[in-house]
Formats: C-alpha cells, sequence, structure tokens
C-alpha cells in the first residue's frame, strides 16, 4: 500500500471516529433534582369524636388534602400519610401510602378508628394525634409536609384470636380452647396460657376454624425461659412455647408480625379451707382484658384461705384487718399480713381474684378485689 492510500484511510478512521463522539451527546437539559419544596396538607375535621354505632358506615368522616410537593421537575412521588401520638415524636408514626396521583385521602369510622388505635390514641378518651405526608421520589430524596394536629376521641374495640394447641388436644373450636385480647382492635394481642408438660405446640387462628392461621416459617425455640418469633400468615410451622410447663404471657403483634412468649405472673388459692396450706390451687386467667383469674373449687366454713402469686408468699391478698366478712361479690383483699378469707359455708365456690395478665417478676397491686360465691 502507498502512503497516499494510507493517509486517506487514516483520515476516513478519524472523521468517522468524530461522527461517532458527536452521536452519543445528549442533546437537551440534565434533569437534576432538588431537595424539594414540601406540600401542603389540610384536614376537613381537627377535632372528631367517633361513634361505635357507625362502625359499618361506609360514610366519610375525615378526609386529608395535599397540594403536590415540588422536587424541580415532573417526578413520579410516592406520598405516605404519617399518624402518631405527640409523645412518639413521630418515632414509630403508623402510616397509610396514598394512591398514585390522588392528593385526597378519605376514610370511614370502622377504618379511621382502628388507625387512631394502632397509632396510640386511647379509646375512650380526648387526645391529640400529629399528622403528616412524606413525599418521596426516591429513598433519599424526600420531604415532610406541614405537621396537623387533631383532638380526636376513638372508641375501643375489643377483638380475639384463638389459640387450638396441644394443651388443649388440638381442638377448634374446643372447650379448653384459649384465647388472645385485643382490649382496643390496635393489632396487639395478649393472653396468658397454660402450658401443660410436652404440650407446648400451638397455632393462632382468626376464627374458631382451621381456614387461616398465624404461624411461622422459624424453627422451634424451646430451650431458654422465653421464645420470640416472626409470624407467617398461613405460614407452615406451629409455634413452640419453651419446653418448660407453666403459664405464659403470649403476645401477638400483626402490626410487625412478631410473637413473644415469656414466662408470666400465675395466682392460686391456698388453704384449710381448701386443699390445706401446703397445697396450691390453680386458677385459670380469662383472657378478656377485665384481669380475672377464677377457680371452682370446694371449700369448707372451719377452714379460711389466701390468693398468692407464682406459688410463693412473696406476694399474698387476704381480708383488710379492718374487719371486712371476707365473703360476697367484689370484696377488697389487701396484700401481705393481712386475715385469712372466711368461708360462710361448706359448698363448691366460684372464686375469682384480679390482677391483670403480666411478665412474671412484674410486682402486683398491693390492693384488688376478689369475689367468692357459692354455687
Amino acid at each position: 500500500m502507498d502512503m497516499k492510500s494510507l493517509f486517506n484511510k487514516i483520515l476516513t478512521l478519524s472523521g468517522a471516529t468524530v461522527l461517532m463522539l458527536s452521536a452519543c451527546k445528549k442533546d437537551g437539559a440534565v434533569i437534576t433534582a432538588t431537595n424539594g419544596t414540601p406540600g401542603q396538607l389540610s384536614a376537613s375535621a381537627t377535632t372528631l369524636v367517633l361513634n361505635n354505632a357507625k362502625l359499618t358506615d361506609p360514610s366519610i368522616v375525615e378526609t386529608f388534602t395535599l397540594v403536590q410537593p415540588n422536587f424541580g421537575y415532573n417526578a413520579a412521588i410516592t406520598n405516605t400519610l404519617q399518624i402518631d401520638v405527640p409523645t412518639d415524636n413521630w418515632a414509630n408514626p403508623y402510616t397509610v401510602s396514598m394512591n398514585p396521583d390522588v392528593f385526597t385521602q378519605g376514610f370511614n369510622t370502622n377504618d379511621f378508628n382502628n388507625i387512631l388505635l394502632k397509632a396510640g390514641a386511647k379509646g375512650n378518651v380526648s387526645g391529640q394525634v400529629s399528622v403528616r405526608v412524606k413525599s418521596a421520589i426516591n429513598a433519599n430524596t424526600f420531604v415532610y409536609s406541614n405537621v396537623l394536629t387533631l383532638t380526636v376521641t376513638p372508641f375501643n374495640l375489643k377483638s380475639w384470636l384463638y389459640v387450638p394447641g396441644a394443651y388443649e388436644g388440638w381442638a377448634n373450636p374446643g372447650p379448653q380452647e384459649d384465647s388472645l385480647y385485643s382490649a382496643t382492635g390496635n393489632g396487639i394481642y395478649v393472653g396468658i396460657i397454660n402450658f401443660t408438660a410436652g404440650n407446648n405446640q400451638f397455632l393462632v387462628t382468626p376464627k374458631k376454624n382451621w381456614d387461616n392461621k398465624y404461624a411461622t416459617n422459624d424453627a422451634a425455640s424451646t430451650s431458654g425461659t422465653s421464645s420470640n418469633y416472626s409470624v407467617t400468615y398461613n405460614g407452615s410451622n406451629n409455634f413452640y412455647a419453651p419446653s418448660t410447663a407453666g403459664y405464659y404471657l403470649v403476645t401477638l403483634n400483626t402490626n410487625n408480625n412478631t410473637m413473644s412468649i415469656v414466662p408470666a405472673n400465675y395466682y392460686s388459692i391456698i388453704g384449710d379451707a381448701a386443699q390445706g396450706w401446703g397445697t396450691d390451687v390453680a386458677m385459670k386467667y380469662v383472657n378478656d382484658g377485665n384481669g380475672m383469674w377464677t377457680a371452682t373449687v370446694p371449700l369448707v366454713s372451719s377452714g379460711s384461705f389466701k390468693v398468692r402469686q407464682n406459688n410463693d408468699w412473696t406476694f399474698s391478698w387476704g381480708i383488710p384487718k379492718s374487719g371486712s366478712e371476707g365473703y360476697g361479690i367484689a370484696n377488697t383483699l389487701n396484700d401481705t399480713s393481712n386475715d385469712n378469707i372466711p368461708v360462710a359455708a361448706n359448698g363448691n365456690y366460684a372464686v375469682s381474684f384480679y390482677s391483670p395478665a403480666a411478665a412474671k417478676g412484674t410486682v402486683p397491686a398491693v390492693t384488688t378485689t376478689y369475689s367468692s360465691v357459692k354455687q
């Protein structure tokens, strides 16, 4: 090849390279996100007293409206409504995702009541909640709207879940099947279950049937004094309480899908009116939020009894030394050095004692009530 031909080829290649580089250049303005101008949030009502009678009424009782924030260009924005009690200071707000390109969000009585309870508002009590919107175009670029302060009075909405398991023969429903209880319907269910030796497997069901269940995909945890699980709706594995038999406080949080199982305080009847001062008669906790422990037991009038915690004399209850008759309905009991509880006549008695569900080691109230009613 002569020098002239070589030069022409080099020139042609250079021109093509320049053309390629020119073709890669992007025309138009560069899009750059700014930190964003916050949106403006408003509410249709800032004071609400919710009415239980309208629980099934679909009418909207509260509407939030957002003026969309500005990130400097026409961005795809995700808006999330956040509701919290002021004392939480946004550490753990309850969140509701708003539909894309829809800047109003309405709630009926049932939905808004549940949101308020899950956000930490107290049922049947007037209090304040804070509301704002988080607007984001990605995980690192977001703004918050102004904060609204609402004065609200939600109502408590009692609800139960059911606990079939080996301790009661896996009957669902069954006469010995226990339950977990939520006083407010806030998604957190609590109960005390007495797991007998070798019978520590269980599940949790929304209804007294096997259609659906709260279970886990975790392996069994039985060796310690407590157990913790992640919860999977219709998961594959049973829950296991610790292998040591006894009373356990079971807490199922359906908001974050966790379960904890820890030893619980428990109570018994002891005395020569029952089975003697060396034998405890176990009481059962009623998982209905009223804090009642109960037992039906034969009692004799020639003896007396007390109620004590954890089969131990550290905490025990008897009638006040002021001279209460000690039987009948809703009598007062005092802790420690008080008199034994007398029995009016021989017979079977339904004895009830009031102390709320609590983890073992929680110090109980000094004064409480009980009833001892002849059957």
